[in-house]
């Protein structure tokens, strides 16, 4: 990626940098593009991944460096963002996802706005959703389906 190129990239801060980097490369086919070492080796300063057409970054957690505080989603007791992953064949990133040890939040399943979506925690407590645009239901269409999904508010 060119440095200069404006850009949005999610950068991740995990327990054990190394195995997060296998589990996305082997859940959702991510290519590790760098990574780079603590001196001993033992933890991840920085890598960076390709995945489905995006970057994503990561590093180890370093609570020595920030107060003594850890700042991974579990240590957090979970995340409140969520990184969607939009794939033309949800079905198998799904499978080789749940088969890498995801956990399932709400199964992959047709949903009411046009899409098969469902969400996973992966091992390091971050949350990920991966949809497959099914059809574009007609503005009306989606606002009549919402009614019947939340109940009429």
């Amino acid at each position: 990626m060119d440095p200069t190129q404006n850009s949005v990239i999610p950068y991740l801060t995990v327990e054990n940098g190394k195995q997060a980097v296998r589990f996305y490369v082997e859940a959702f086919g991510a290519r590790e593009v760098e990574s780079h070492a603590t001196p001993d080796g033992t933890k991840l300063i920085h890598a960076s991944l390709s995945l489905n057409g995006g970057t994503i970054m990561l590093s180890d957690d370093f609570p020595e460096k920030t107060a003594g505080k850890s700042r991974t989603a579990k240590a957090l007791g979970g995340t409140p963002v969520m990184i969607s992953l939009i794939s033309s064949d949800g079905d198998e990133l799904w499978k080789r996802a749940v088969s890498a040890g995801a956990t399932i939040v709400m199964p992959l399943a047709d949903q009411y706005w046009g899409d098969r979506f469902g969400m996973l925690d992966d091992p390091f407590g971050l949350r990920w959703s991966i949809s497959v645009p099914v059809r574009r239901p007609t503005p009306a269409e989606l606002d009549a389906a919402a009614r019947e999904h939340f109940g009429k508010a």
